[in-house]
């Protein structure tokens, strides 16, 4: 149950960093970011900073504290596992909400209905703009939960939906601002005039999902990655609002510098890398396993996905040749009112590094075919596994 979760968060504060999220049969849900972090309250770091933590611990969280004090000591939480940590009474915790999500952001829109407040800064930041990924989940989420009644069917198809939140924003409005160039030409970062008349209509038609088959992904992705280096109060013109954190900033302001630019750079890197602006992602995104070109799908947090994919850029490859992190271990899990629970997974890595294993890219081809491994937890669906090999280990004497 999610409540024994809890109780064994706060028995061990085990856990260094991640966050804590789960669901349990009876329809509870949970979240906490129990993680064992220094008890830096910030009435201390006000009152202890050096000038550099005077700068580092509102932006970052990160103190830096004068350690010739006594009274600058990190002190104890009665309820800590040992001095110096904040104990599991002050950790941002969420019980029985309609949802929680977390994608790698501070606490604060766990549940963007209830949003938590409250904390040291030191746990993260509340009432600023949140990840495009964040963002994105907020909606996706919020809407299966207003929805209700969910299968783990429903689970799968949201790992593979692959939309763009980023791309529902800004594509339309750059294939517009594309068309109305002068000419169909726009000036690169470096000063060269660049025809994009083509990437108009590619952006204009493009799907807005990072599906292997998605045509335009990669022009918009190339872009994005540019694009975001415009400071966000040029890049939108409605700015980020507290009040409604996971629709702002919003709408793309094409006549920012650097947006039109950001287009003709990535068509001019494109043509030069020999690749179609309307090329299918997955001829372009990949991993190569024995030899073997394997397609995947998926693409960067700035771009929003949930599906996240962090591909290396080689343009002499021809395109995103590797993959150096993104989605891992995945599950679905849900129950159908029998003892055992539903479970669906999928290791994208596969679960070998030995390149003469049979497993060593087995589910890397499923990721990449959108598939998944049925999990056994019953001795029944074990018993009924097509694979099931049973093998008796002895010891000799």
């Amino acid at each position: 149950s999610t409540a024994d979760i809890q109780t064994t968060l706060r028995r061990t504060q085990g856990l260094p960093w991640v966050n804590t999220i789960a669901a349990d049969s009876s329809g509870h849900s949970f979240f906490s970011q129990s993680q064992v972090l220094p008890r830096i309250t910030d009435e201390l770091a006000q009152r202890c900073s050096t000038p550099l933590g005077r700068a580092t611990y509102p932006s970052s969280g990160l103190a830096v504290l004068d350690g010739s004090r006594s009274d600058c000591a990190l002190g104890s939480d009665p309820d800590a596992v040992q001095p110096g940590i904040f104990g599991p009474g002050r950790m941002p915790t969420v019980k029985d909400a309609p949802y929680v999500e977390n994608s790698n952001d501070s606490a604060w829109l766990t549940n963007a209905d209830a949003p938590l407040t409250g904390f040291e800064r030191v746990f993260g930041t509340v009432a600023a703009p949140r990840s495009m990924r964040t963002r994105g989940a907020i909606e996706d989420v919020s809407a299966m939960a207003a929805k209700g009644r969910l299968t783990v069917g429903d689970l799968q198809d949201q790992q593979y939906a692959n939309r763009a939140p980023a791309g529902d924003l800004a594509a339309a409005d750059l294939a517009r601002a594309c068309t109305a160039l002068p000419g169909g030409r726009a000036v690169g970062s470096d000063g060269t005039a660049v025809d994009v008349s083509a990437a108009c209509g590619v952006l204009a038609h493009w799907d807005r999902k990072v599906d292997t088959g998605s045509r335009g992904a990669l022009l918009f992705d190339r872009f994005w990655r540019r694009a975001t280096a415009v400071p966000a109060a040029e890049l939108w013109k409605v700015p980020f609002s507290a009040a409604d954190p996971a629709r702002t900033p919003n709408t793309l302001n094409t006549s920012a510098p650097g947006v039109t630019s950001a287009l003709a750079d990535a068509v001019a890197e494109l043509r030069a890398a020999r690749i179609a602006l309307d090329a299918p992602l997955g001829d372009h995104q990949g991993v190569v396993r024995n030899g073997k070109r394997i397609p995947v799908g998926g693409g960067t947090e700035s771009l929003g996905i949930w599906n996240k994919t962090e591909p290396v850029w080689d343009a002499a490859g021809g395109g995103y040749t590797e993959v150096s992190a993104g989605s891992s271990y995945i599950q679905a899990v849900g129950w159908d009112g029998s003892k055992c629970p539903v479970a669906r997974t999928l290791l994208t890595y596969s679960q070998s590094s030995n390149p003469k294993s049979p497993h060593f890219s087995d589910q890397t081809e499923l990721y990449s075919g959108e598939r998944w491994v049925t999990s056994r937890f019953c001795e029944k669906d074990i018993a009924r596994s097509p694979a099931l090999r049973v093998v008796r280990v002895h010891e000799h004497r």
